[in-house]
């Protein structure tokens, strides 16, 4: 009885929570829409430029910014859409002065720093400054912060520069201790995504392409720092790996920064540049606010008015098939979203936006066919972000013309499939076994409770070296190329994007911006609009989403407590054995 007033009591309890949280949503959403006035800049002022969180393709929608009395709405998200854009329209805003780039952490992929990079390269040709400051300099905030007029750090402080690392973790000697065997069927020399499950340590051809690509996107890091800052790139790999760079006496020395400052300090010059007179409130506005001015460049405003179209459909995320969201793409959302500005006469072009590390074979398959047909109807360029690697690829390779950064990790052309065996742990670990009655030789094929024949495991390499097959006629056709060519740079291998323009996967380098002009140049436009796509969830919906799924994992973390974790692993084996894969390791991170 007392167990059961208990679980009543929190029922209720869970109830009056989800009632208070719809009830704040409403009260949200009925504040934003009438929130959407433009911020307000100040003359001298100063765009402030900071960044804490992982960069999406696109700025979010906030269902909590009608909230900002509750404290709700802080920290609120800004896409990499919305950056490019407020760098380029505080270029010529009269009121903005310059930018203070802010301490971050610049937790983004390099080709996303990349892009924004090149916009705060383009700003100065405005002739208004960049001031950087941090009190920490991680690698990828450097090398943002390299393109800045005066570089500082606090005298305190901490500067990183070291060198890249990339580290790939191995789960096969904790799936030995559960039991659990992962039977692998690939096809690709270099396809590296499933070692972490049958290795303890990278495969030699994976060292090799692990260098490779590494060794790639480091040179352009170096370059990049080098014409920015005036220092030998020979110079530059020297401080790192001799491990220079150890106080910020040192960076100063060595001419990576321009002074030790404190924060007061930094403001002071600032007030300086911008006409503020001393102990003045610095005229600043924050790049997220920004984004809220409407105020557009008469190029823009011709733009605007145009009835011709260029459509930006964003394909961000693992792929998989079903609706998927902002963050990952579902082949069906994708394919309608292809099918929408297809259709559509007033779209002249579509620059499809890829940012992907692959996924199932299938969805990709479904969207690479959406993508064929529209380009019979209209111009398709590809910009690839950060990733566009194996599946991404494969939703790439059927455009007119692809469009990558020298650090964005594409290629990886090759399939894979895991199915888990799991009767050790089912038989030794649970003490469970199993018994029962099949109608013919294969009719329990695919069971994870035994080990796969060697019929059976000869049946799942066919479908994978089929998949590969079709994967390698579509990249030959789309790049016009011999299919024996294209499996002689697939078989699984990673490239930068760099890499890929040499050996013909990619067109040019060159940012999103690029490939909307691209995209304009080949429809023969010189006015036009930008139209997103596919339509971002509504609030209400995706606050929905984010509860449910909160809820659900917090549950599954009490009941499963430290054990919490092999849970993980074997839902992403168990995940991936539905279809056959076309992806990288889920993340690649370079340290």
């Amino acid at each position: 009885m007392k167990q059961f007033f208990k679980f009543v009591l929190a029922s209720f309890f869970g109830l009056l929570l989800t009632i208070v949280i719809i009830i704040l949503i409403f009260i949200a959403y009925i504040a934003s829409s009438g929130n959407n006035k433009s911020a307000e800049v100040d003359s001298d002022s100063v765009l402030h430029i900071q960044f804490t969180k992982d960069i999406p393709e696109r700025t979010p929608s906030n269902p909590f910014s009608g909230l900002g009395f509750l404290g709700l709405d802080e920290d609120r998200d800004i896409g990499l859409n919305d950056i490019l854009a407020n760098i380029k329209k505080a270029k010529t805003d009269d009121n903005i002065k310059g930018i203070f780039l802010d301490e971050s952490d610049m937790m983004s992929g390099q080709a996303t720093v990349e892009e924004v990079r090149n916009a705060l390269i383009d700003f100065k040709k405005s002739g208004k400054f960049i001031i950087a400051y941090s009190e920490v300099y991680t690698q990828q905030f450097y090398y943002l912060a390299s393109v800045a007029d005066k570089i500082y750090i606090n005298p305190k402080g901490i500067f990183e520069f070291k060198g890249f690392s990339s580290q790939i973790t191995f789960l096969k000697g904790a799936m030995d201790k559960l039991g659990i065997e992962a039977q692998i069927i690939k096809v690709g020399t270099y396809k590296s995504a499933v070692e972490p499950y049958f290795l303890t340590k990278m495969s030699d051809a994976n060292r090799l392409q692990v260098t490779s690509y590494l060794g790639s996107m480091y040179d352009h890091f170096l370059t990049g720092i080098s014409l920015s800052r005036g220092i030998n790139k020979d110079s530059l790999f020297n401080y790192a790996n001799q491990f220079r760079i150890q106080f910020p006496e040192d960076a100063l020395k060595y001419k990576l920064v321009d002074g030790l400052k404190y924060k007061d300090e930094i403001l002071d010059e600032i007030r300086q540049r911008t006409g503020i007179e001393a102990k003045k409130n610095i005229h600043s506005v924050e790049i997220n606010e920004y984004n809220q001015n409407d105020g557009a460049s008469d190029d823009d405003s011709d733009k605007k008015d145009s009835k011709n179209k260029i459509a930006i459909v964003y394909a961000s995320g693992e792929i998989s098939g079903g609706d998927g969201d902002d963050n990952s793409i579902g082949s069906e959302r994708i394919s309608e979203a292809l099918r929408k500005v297809r259709l559509d006469d007033k779209v002249k072009a579509v620059v499809l936006r890829v940012n992907s590390p692959g996924g199932s074979s299938l969805a990709s398959d479904v969207i690479w066919r959406e993508v064929m047909l529209t380009k019979k109807a209209k111009p398709v360029i590809v910009s690839m972000g950060d990733y566009a690697a194996s599946g991404g690829y494969y939703i790439s390779c059927a455009a007119d013309s692809i469009i990558a950064e020298p650090n964005t990790i594409t290629g990886s052309i090759g399939i894979f499939a895991i199915l888990p065996n799991l009767q050790k742990l089912f038989n030794d670990k649970l003490g469970i076994t199993f018994d029962g009655v099949t109608t013919g030789k294969y009719a329990d094929l695919g069971d994870i409770s035994r080990p796969l024949s060697p019929d059976e495991r000869a049946i799942l390499q066919n479908q994978v070296n089929r998949g590969y097959d079709e994967f390698t006629k579509a990249v030959a056709a789309g790049r016009h190329k011999t299919q024996k060519y294209i499996d002689s740079i697939g078989q699984g291998r990673v490239w930068t994007g760099a890499q890929a323009v040499k050996i013909g996967l990619v067109d040019r380098l060159g940012n999103i911006n690029d490939a909307i002009a691209s995209a304009a140049k080949m429809a023969k436009l010189k006015h036009y609009k930008i139209d997103t796509y596919p339509d971002q969830k509504s609030k209400l919906n995706k606050v929905g989403s984010l509860l449910n799924s909160e809820i659900k994992m917090r549950t599954i973390k009490s009941e499963l407590g430290e054990n919490y974790i092999y849970y993980q692993q074997i839902k992403g084996v168990t995940q991936m054995m539905r279809t056959p894969q076309a992806r990288l390791p889920y993340e690649i991170q370079i340290k």
